[in-house]
């Protein structure tokens, strides 16, 4: 089972770039644009590729040149370390 952030969980989310909590939900968000669809939608299937590796799939969106990206842990029922983990490398790949 995977068990929520805790409170010195949650101080790490400072560490990423550009997260922010989803109003009304247990969730970090982040908004990524793009100069183009193509590099958009390269962007994504790269996220898809390590969101597959760790077995853990981000709820997201794609419009055009932008990409949405929500992160929750439905098993733990709000945030869990795997968001963190799963954010941070997404943020390596920009």
């Amino acid at each position: 089972m995977v068990e929520k952030l805790d409170a010195a969980g949650r101080a790490k989310l400072a560490e990423l770039s550009g997260w922010r909590l989803v109003e009304g939900r247990d969730a970090i968000r982040r908004d990524f644009r793009f100069a183009s669809f193509s590099e958009a939608w390269g962007f994504m299937t790269r996220v898809a590729l390590l969101a597959e590796a760790q077995d853990h799939h981000p709820e997201w969106s794609n419009v055009y040149n932008r990409v949405e990206i929500v992160l929750s842990t439905h098993d733990a029922g709000g945030l869990s370390a795997r968001d963190l983990r799963l954010a941070a490398d997404i943020d390596r790949l920009v």
